[in-house]
This record gives C-alpha cells, sequence and structure tokens, in this order.
C-alpha cells in the first residue's frame, strides 16, 4: 500500500489536465483522497441496499437520503479535507448497509454493500482496490465518473433544498440507484450515456426543487445594489452557498453589533427580500473563492464556511474558519447540526466581538438579482430590444472561477464584446466580469446576474421563456450564445441539465474535462456541439462574426 500516491482528475484545475497523483491541487492529501474513494465507495454500497428496498417496495428513511447526499458533498473539491471526519462516515455507511441487510434478511450479491471492515488497515487495503483507475475500460470509467461527478452536484443542491424542508423521493431515489448502477459492470457504454443524459434530466429537477424552496422561503431575488466597502463594525464573513446557515446566523447576530459579510457564491444572498430587513447585513467582501488566503487575512473577523469552496486555511488566519454541515478541515471548530436542525452560533459571535472591524479592499457597488422571475418582469423590455436591434445577441458566461492564469480569458473576453451584447450569469464565474462596468442598453444592465450555481437554472428558465417569446421550435434558434467556464462537480450536473434541455454548441472552458475519454469526448462533440475556448479575438470572431 502507498499512502503517497493517489488519483483525482475530478476538477479543472487537475494536474496536466490529467490527474493530479501525488497530492490535489486542492490541497487533498492522498490519504485524504484515499478515504473520499472509500466514502464513495461504502455510499454506492448503502445505495445498493435502498435501491433493493425500493424495489421490494419498503419505505427507505429520510436520515438515509440525508446520509448518502451529505456523503456526496463531503466529497466535492474543497468541501472535507478532515480524516477522522471522512473515515467516521466512512464506518458509519457501512454499519446501515449491514443493518438493513440483517433487519431485511437480504441475501443479495451487493458489489459493495456487503464489504465490512474491523479496522483502518484493512479499510485502506480496500481503498487501494476500488479506486477511479480501477475500472479499467477507459470509456467506461470516463462515463461512470462523469455521472458520480453529476450526482455529487445533484445532492449538493438536494442537501440545500433538505435544509429549507423541500424534498423528493423521486430525486432521491433516481440518485441512489444510479449511484449502484455504477457498480454494474454488465452496463454497456450506450446504457451509460443514456444514464449521463437521464441524470441532467434529474439535474433539471433539482434545480428547480432548490429554486422553489428558495423562493418560498425568501422570496423572488430582486434588482439589488450589493456594497463592496466595509462598516466600522467587528463582522462575520460567510462563504459557501447555504442560505439556512445565513439566516441563522442573521437571526443569532441581531442586536449583538456584529456586521455580516457575504463573500464569494453567498453574495445573491442580498438579492433576496427577506434578507434586507437586517440592517446588519452589511454587504459582499471580496471576490471569488480562490481569492480567499489574502481576503479572508484582512476581513480580520471570523470566517463561516457553509458549503465546499475552502482553501486550505494560512495558520495565520485558521482560528479564525469555522466550518458547519458538509465541510471540514482539521483545526478548525466545525458547527454542529444536522440538516434541518437549528444551529448555534455563539462561539463564532463571540469571536467576532473580540476582532477588529474589516480592512476595506475596494468600495462601490455591484447590481444583480436578475434570476428567472426578475428578467421575465421585464421580458416586454427585452424582447422589444431584441425586436429593435439594441441587443443582438445574450452571452451565457455561468460558471466557475478558479485561479489559474488561463481563466483571465472571462475577463478579457467579456471587455471585447461588441457593445450589442448582454452577458447572462450565475455562479462564481461572475466575479471575472462583474466589476467591469460594462454598462447596460436602454437601462437593461450588460450584465444580468441570476445568483449562485444551482440558479443557473434561472438562465434554462430564461430561455425557455425567449424561446416562447419569439415563437420558435428549438432553443438553439435563439440568439444565445454558451461559453461557459467550469471548475468542480456541481458544474457538471448544471453542463447535463442543459444537455438534457437540448442546448447545444455549448463550449467549456478553460480546458475540456480531463475525466472525458476521447471517445466520449467524441460523442459530445458530434451529438451536442460540445467545444473548447481558443483565444478571446478567434472566439469573439467565431461568435460574433469579423
Amino acid at each position: 500500500m502507498d499512502n503517497n500516491k493517489m488519483f483525482c482528475f475530478q476538477c479543472q484545475e487537475t494536474a496536466g489536465c490529467k490527474g493530479c497523483t501525488i497530492s490535489g491541487v486542492c490541497g487533498k492529501k492522498p490519504l485524504t483522497a484515499k478515504l473520499q474513494d472509500m466514502l464513495i465507495f461504502v455510499t454506492k454500497g448503502l445505495s445498493e441496499v435502498t435501491t433493493y428496498l425500493r424495489n421490494k417496495k419498503i419505505t427507505v428513511p429520510t436520515y438515509i437520503n440525508r446520509l448518502v447526499n451529505e456523503n456526496l458533498f463531503i466529497t466535492i473539491t474543497n468541501a472535507n479535507f478532515d480524516d477522522e471526519v471522512i473515515k467516521n462516515r466512512v464506518y458509519e455507511t457501512i454499519e446501515e448497509s449491514q443493518k438493513f441487510i440483517k433487519e431485511n434478511n437480504i441475501t443479495e450479491n451487493f458489489v459493495s454493500a456487503n464489504f465490512v471492515c474491523s479496522n483502518d488497515t484493512e479499510l485502506m487495503e480496500k481503498a487501494e482496490k476500488i479506486g477511479v483507475l480501477s475500472t479499467e475500460n477507459e470509456d467506461v470509467r470516463s462515463l461512470r465518473e462523469m455521472i458520480v461527478y453529476g450526482l455529487k452536484g445533484m445532492a449538493a443542491y438536494l442537501k440545500h433544498a433538505n435544509a429549507l424542508n423541500k424534498d423528493s423521493e423521486e430525486i432521491n431515489a433516481f440518485l441512489q440507484s444510479t449511484l449502484a448502477k455504477t457498480l454494474d459492470n454488465s452496463l454497456s457504454v450506450d446504457d451509460l450515456v443514456a444514464l449521463t443524459l437521464e441524470t441532467g434530466k434529474f439535474g433539471v429537477d433539482v434545480m428547480a426543487l432548490l429554486d422553489s424552496a428558495n423562493t418560498e422561503a425568501y422570496g423572488n431575488p430582486e434588482i439589488t445594489k450589493v456594497n463592496i466597502g466595509v462598516r466600522n463594525n467587528p463582522a462575520i464573513l460567510v462563504s459557501g452557498h447555504d442560505l439556512k446557515d445565513l439566516e441563522m446566523l442573521l437571526k443569532q447576530t441581531e442586536g449583538t453589533g456584529v456586521d455580516v459579510y457575504t463573500h464569494s457564491e453567498m453574495l445573491p444572498a442580498h438579492y433576496y427580500p427577506a434578507f434586507k430587513k437586517y440592517s446588519h447585513f452589511a454587504g459582499n467582501y471580496g471576490n471569488a473563492w480562490w481569492k480567499q488566503k489574502e481576503e479572508f487575512e484582512s476581513f480580520n473577523g471570523p470566517i463561516l464556511l457553509t458549503t465546499n469552496c475552502l482553501v486550505p486555511p494560512l495558520a495565520s488566519y485558521k482560528d479564525r474558519v469555522y466550518t458547519t454541515g458538509a465541510v471540514g478541515f482539521e483545526g478548525c471548530t466545525h458547527i454542529e447540526g444536522k440538516t434541518g436542525e437549528e444551529k448555534d452560533f455563539s462561539v463564532i459571535i463571540e469571536h467576532a466581538k473580540k476582532c477588529k472591524s474589516p480592512t476595506e479592499i475596494e468600495t462601490g457597488e455591484i447590481i444583480g438579482g436578475f434570476a428567472h422571475n426578475q428578467v421575465l418582469a421585464l421580458a416586454d423590455k427585452i424582447v422589444d430590444a431584441v425586436k429593435s436591434g439594441a441587443i443582438k445577441k445574450f452571452v451565457v458566461m455561468a460558471g466557475c472561477d478558479g485561479r489559474s492564469k488561463s481563466r483571465d480569458y472571462y475577463t478579457e473576453f467579456a471587455k471585447a464584446l461588441p457593445k450589442d451584447a448582454v452577458i447572462l450569469t450565475a455562479g462564481c464565474a461572475k466575479y471575472k466580469y462583474n466589476k467591469l462596468d460594462l454598462g447596460d442598453i436602454g437601462g437593461i444592465p450588460r450584465v444580468l446576474d441570476a445568483g449562485q450555481c444551482n440558479d443557473s437554472y434561472s438562465l434554462a428558465v430564461i430561455a425557455l421563456k425567449l424561446r416562447e417569446v419569439f415563437g420558435l421550435e428549438d432553443i438553439n434558434q435563439l440568439p444565445i450564445i454558451y461559453n461557459i467556464a467550469w471548475y468542480e462537480q456541481k458544474a457538471v450536473i448544471v453542463l447535463l441539465a442543459l444537455l438534457y434541455l437540448g442546448v447545444k454548441n455549448i463550449h467549456l472552458g478553460p480546458t475540456l474535462p480531463a475525466f472525458l475519454s476521447p471517445n466520449v469526448a467524441k460523442v459530445l462533440v458530434e451529438n451536442f456541439g460540445i467545444a473548447g475556448i481558443t483565444n478571446v479575438e478567434d472566439d469573439i470572431e467565431l461568435f460574433f462574426g469579423k
């Protein structure tokens, strides 16, 4: 057993666009990677059992669905680096599988669910045999991993919906049965291609579920100007994606003299009416997730990580980093509380009171809140602008930001766009251009921010509505270009959802996923027109002509 080797290629920044083998670019160590592989393996096993139970018309308890979702969430890029936490989840998952097997006298010859171990040595010996590369056929491996990564994104969105008391037995059942199918060697490449597209269908469903959960709890996002400066009060910075965690924190900080700021993907929280009543909800601090080392340093107060997007913290501010939910890092205080439970944030609030106010790093405002309800309210104005020729094209530049220099492409591309083009965005990719002051077209801002990565659903709703308004048969007849940046697994489920909706000619960058084998990439190119990016000048000419 070699504890100094690993293999992971689930994110865009994977080493050499091939795979991380010594240490993850994200900061994940080989032991952590192996434990995460084991967590995925035994969660597939638990899903074998739950799928068996459902086929026998036996109800699967809600807490098991939640366990599966959080297990997948824990393995998303930049979520959990705490080996003990991950290992304990592995043992817990094995225990639950065995419990259901015994209670129901199941004698099925499962691929994973029958695995048991009594110590860490046996656990790690098994980890050597079940990693990504254990699937020898590269096309089968490629499709299995693409499905698993899509399911990770689906699980993340489902967990957020669960936090707001929204759930779907249909989605849980699909997620678990599909996870189990990635162990099935009888499935052909064609079977797996079909399963990939079906995953996209349920990707649309889970984003619709989360959209309804968010809007029912907090109202429809509204056009909002968000302050990016600071006040002279001690404060807490909230990063990640979980709106329920933010709501609990805002309630508990009322009247304490402690302000709350958002960071990165939490920016769109400011667009929801329900959060505007909190006078201490001060604004957004900083930029996308990868800038956090300098921005967490200068913030001075404690930081709460509610979901993935944690960069291993520097020693100088590590004591100010708090985690909750699926997030974890050894040495950082974890705020306990299962999905749907009230959490106690008193320890982070008391910490904030002892800290200096944030150091100002920029001033001004940024505008957002262009989710589907708000954009559809402007539909007549937008349609008139298109018909008059004032708006020639929409450019979907959603997705993720990242630290690689190649992502500067998206800033330069936004700058080079014709003045009659409007950007539709969601996710942290917007930080590449949302402070450029690109102006407006007849009062319509040239950057329409729908929200977080999961709010890419809004972009699909907008496109489908525009197709209807213009009386078009095919969504691809719209004047919409897709030039999307991706980074981690939630972007994978968004991509699969768009493919299911029939969207073609999506350009994906800065590189195509390393987990796409040449043959699978060929299928995506031939059937859906998937392509990469080249350089700004050539791509502008490709999309808009000379």
